[in-house]
């Protein structure tokens, strides 16, 4: 598409450089103006300069208009769609300016139009190179889509590009986060030349997708191996670390760090904190927590949901009304370790507020998982038929963890009414779950009432129901 009335723009261009003076007259060749783009700080200074390379003529020169596109389309004072017009307006685009383009379009809010932007680049014959590739396996990524990411894996092949690291680092990332951890792994195992780059792309896919165990032997294999881990290598280690219950490892890896002087950004401290919480190490978290500079709403997150969990409802909640004083704006995560911290407490009141502020004061839609931590809160202080309610006015129906949670509260309370419409919930969504039989004839024989445990257990039967065995792990 041709610059719309590139006669009147022309003119206002040159208007606007003789109004302004931090541009010399009009350069006489190409280069110099490629070099006045480059230096550009603004779209209003880049037209002025685009201006000139139109009534110049030099804007048919290649070189000249990618630095014009670049800026338009990677600058964060840039303007896309006017990339796209300079783009339109180009006889024979070339392949820096499809792979700026695309590039462009990966991080941005549609990823998967950079997949029609390189259809429509080999439409035209542009062959693409090993830039290219990793641009779009980043548009994959972004918009995660497994099937995608096959195809253009697909197009690597055909050109050869397997071989090259950065286009294998984008394809183990693009299958990771597309769950296709197998695939990824092979990909990874048969490459040859593999960096700490790539082992961090593949340990950070395990650890991603909550393989934990998987993430810290990949991590033993690369330190065997000689490679001396980074910031971006230990975050998703310490991740896993948490989920894993390897305090003993986080120490180990935090004490590394220290001896080695690795700088200790938000992203490392954030981990820091999340694993000492989840392993319970509440004091070395909070001195973790106090010691940074910055925070993001992740980090305070991590503290808030690690002091909850561990029963601190108090420190808590005291965090979160710091966290309100903040510029940082709480998000759904926040909520939730908020409102497990007045499960845990039993602050009825506080819980419901805080609930009902959500929506009106944050803008923040509840989630089933705040519903979840509501219902749990009403039912543990015995307000039932408010729990009740709850569930048949949220807007989604209500799944088995909720209502089990209900049901627990029947009984605990002893309301075998309750329960039995409960229970009949529960089997609309699982016909075959046994447990939901087993607490309705246990609450059945706690209440004396005989005949119903003894109807309960023939349904069972009948039903071949069988009460599945439980099962522990001790980790050694």
């Amino acid at each position: 598409m041709l610059l719309p009335n590139l006669r009147f723009f022309s003119k206002y261009c040159v208007f606007q450089l003789r109004t302004y003076t931090y541009f010399a007259p009009p350069p006489s060749n190409g280069p110099c103006l490629s070099l006045l783009a480059n230096k550009c700080q603004s779209m209003h200074q880049l037209k002025q300069v685009h201006a000139q390379m139109i009534i110049s003529a030099h804007i048919y020169d290649s070189f000249a208009a990618s630095r014009l596109l670049c800026f338009c389309a990677l600058s964060q004072s840039g303007d896309l769609d006017y990339a796209f017009r300079i783009f339109g307006s180009t006889c024979r685009p070339n392949s820096f300016m499809y792979n700026t383009l695309i590039r462009a379009l990966a991080s941005g809010p549609h990823p998967l139009e950079a997949l029609l932007l390189f259809i429509d680049m080999r439409r035209l014959g542009v062959v693409p190179g090993k830039h290219t590739f990793p641009f779009l396996l980043k548009a994959c990524c972004n918009s995660r889509s497994l099937q995608h990411c096959k195809q253009v894996h697909t197009q690597i092949l055909k050109f050869g590009l397997d071989i090259d690291l950065h286009v294998t680092n984008g394809l183990v990332r693009g299958y990771s986060i597309s769950n296709n951890l197998v695939e990824a792994r092979i990909l990874f195992d048969e490459f040859p030349g593999k960096n700490l780059s790539l082992w961090t792309t593949i340990i950070s896919g395990y650890a991603q997708s909550y393989c934990s165990n998987e993430a810290l032997m990949l991590f033993n294999q690369m330190i065997a191996q000689g490679f001396e881990p980074n910031g971006v290598t230990l975050a998703p280690v310490l991740s896993a670390c948490a989920r894993a219950g390897c305090l003993d490892l986080g120490e180990g890896i935090h004490e590394f760090m220290k001896n080695k002087g690795i700088e200790v950004g938000v992203i490392l401290s954030t981990a820091l904190v999340y694993m000492y919480a989840k392993n319970g190490a509440i004091t070395k978290a909070q001195k973790v927590f106090e010691s940074m500079f910055e925070r993001n709403i992740a980090t305070w997150n991590a503290m808030i949901c690690g002091l909850a969990t561990h029963g601190d409802a108090k420190d808590a909640l005291i965090l979160f009304q710091k966290l309100t004083k903040e510029q940082l704006v709480p998000n759904d995560v926040t909520f939730i370790g908020v409102l497990s911290a007045c499960c845990h407490a039993g602050l009825l009141d506080v819980g419901r507020d805080i609930f009902h502020s959500m929506k009106p004061i944050y803008g923040i839609e509840p989630k089933i998982e705040h519903y979840g931590c509501i219902v749990d809160l009403l039912g543990r202080e015995g307000k039932l038929l408010e729990a009740e309610e709850l569930i048949k006015e949220m807007p989604w129906r209500a799944d088995v963890v909720i209502l089990g949670a209900l049901l627990a509260a029947s009984k605990n309370n002893g309301n075998t009414k309750l329960a039995e419409r409960v229970v009949k919930d529960i089997l609309a969504l699982e016909p075959h779950n046994h447990g939901v039989h087993v607490a309705l004839s246990n609450m059945y024989a706690e209440a004396g009432q005989w005949q119903q445990v003894l109807t309960r257990r023939k349904m069972m039967k009948e039903e071949k129901l069988k009460k599945a065995p439980g099962w522990s792990l001790v980790d050694t």
